[in-house]
């Protein structure tokens, strides 16, 4: 307790609480986007709030104590764009099955060491396509509300744009800033409907499909790893922390599996966050970055107990300023993805199948287009000779 208070400096507070901010502005909207395409009561929505952010406040307070290193956890957000299109298809005790299954096949892979052997041995273009193609929908649903909501989503775009050019960080709060002050002045945001709660989870039991585990829980499991995992280890690596893979991927993994029968679809490590809490930002000297990964964990751990009041301040919000914001928030890794996708020449011809077929939205046998993806393109990459090579290291970065 004495390192702990003689280590605290402000500066480490302000990126914990940068770094969630960011999540909830951005990221937090595609969970509120998967929850309305499904249909879900309010308090259902709540609890999924509150498991995700206490899972992600627990993971990153228990662990950046621990460790003595800026660990910093969040929900996933590849696999919450995934749910935007499956979590219709079936029923929530089905998809919490799936959750528990994605969790554990995680967990192991954590806890047997084999996460750093099975990111070497996939291609790096095909995951990074599956990635691509998964989030490519959202990129694409900016574009289709513009029709509907011109001024409104206009001027978010323009936001995002000048944001982009004149401070990158918070371009994704300003756009959600901008988007809410102008939907009020449009009369498009219904504020009788905000409500002060505190959330109460809702334990729901897990029934066990194979078609909701084949579509949801490997492809939110391989997302996950690819998508958050990967580059999120990545980002503490460049910032010198050598941290073994094996506590952090195993302890996040076993909280969702906890955490997924109240809503939660997976706890993972954070990557463009991290990044805010791990540099000179949060902290001259590198081993005392940690506060940041513990002021963030209870900044989370805060927002969560409000989930309910979270909840009804974006249902409050119009459809197209969600659809907007979720496109916006992704912009940067559908960029990655598609750049990772087409980066090597003998693997291209693969990754655009994956690509392709995974944006398709298709449906074949009962599994859906994310699953056919990744298989089609493995099958092409086979077929087309690449073989005589080792993949890098499959790197997509997500939202955050």
């Amino acid at each position: 307790m004495h390192n702990l208070s003689k280590d605290l400096s402000l500066s480490a507070v302000v990126a914990g609480l940068i770094a969630v901010i960011i999540s909830y502005a951005g990221p937090l909207i595609i969970v509120f986007q998967a929850a309305r395409e499904a249909h879900m009561p309010d308090d259902q929505v709540s609890s999924w709030i509150w498991a995700i952010s206490i899972g992600s406040g627990l993971t990153g307070l228990l662990l950046s104590w621990r460790l003595k290193v800026p660990v910093i956890t969040a929900w996933s957000t590849p696999g919450a764009a995934l749910l935007v299109s499956m979590l219709p298809t079936v029923s929530l005790p089905q998809a919490i099955g799936a959750y528990i299954v994605a969790a554990l096949i995680i967990a192991v892979l954590g806890l047997s060491g084999a996460f750093d052997k099975l990111m070497a041995r996939l291609p790096k273009a095909i995951a990074a396509a599956m990635l691509a193609g998964i989030l490519f929908r959202f990129g694409a649903g900016l574009f289709t509300s513009l029709s509907l909501q011109p001024v409104l989503v206009l001027a978010m775009l323009t936001t995002y744009l000048l944001g982009k050019r004149w401070s990158p960080r918070y371009a994704i709060p300003a756009v959600l800033l901008v988007g809410c002050c102008v939907a009020a002045a449009l009369g498009e945001f219904n504020l009788g409907a905000i409500t002060l709660a505190v959330a109460e989870p809702i334990f729901i039991a897990p029934q066990w499909d194979w078609q909701a585990i084949v579509n949801i829980g490997l492809p939110l499991a391989l997302v996950t790893l690819t998508g958050q995992y990967v580059p999120g280890m990545a980002v503490m690596r460049s910032a010198g922390y050598a941290t073994p893979a094996r506590s952090i991927v195993s302890w996040t993994a076993i909280t969702s599996a906890l955490l997924a029968p109240f809503g939660a679809h997976g706890i993972n490590l954070a990557a463009i966050t991290a990044a805010i809490c791990t540099g000179r930002e949060a902290h001259e000297e590198p081993n005392k970055r940690y506060i940041a990964g513990i002021a963030c964990g209870l900044f989370y751990l805060l927002m969560g107990v409000f989930g309910a009041t979270l909840a009804s301040v974006f249902a409050a919000l119009p459809r197209e300023l969600i659809a907007a914001l979720a496109g916006l928030a992704l912009f940067g890794a559908i960029s990655s993805g598609l750049s990772g996708a087409m980066a090597d020449d003998q693997q291209r011809e693969a990754a655009l199948i994956t690509f392709l077929v995974t944006a398709s939205g298709m449906s074949f046998l009962g599994l859906a287009a994310a699953f056919w993806g990744l298989i089609f393109g493995l099958v092409a990459y086979f077929v087309l000779g690449h073989t005589r090579h080792t993949p890098a290291l499959a790197q997509a970065t997500p939202s955050r």
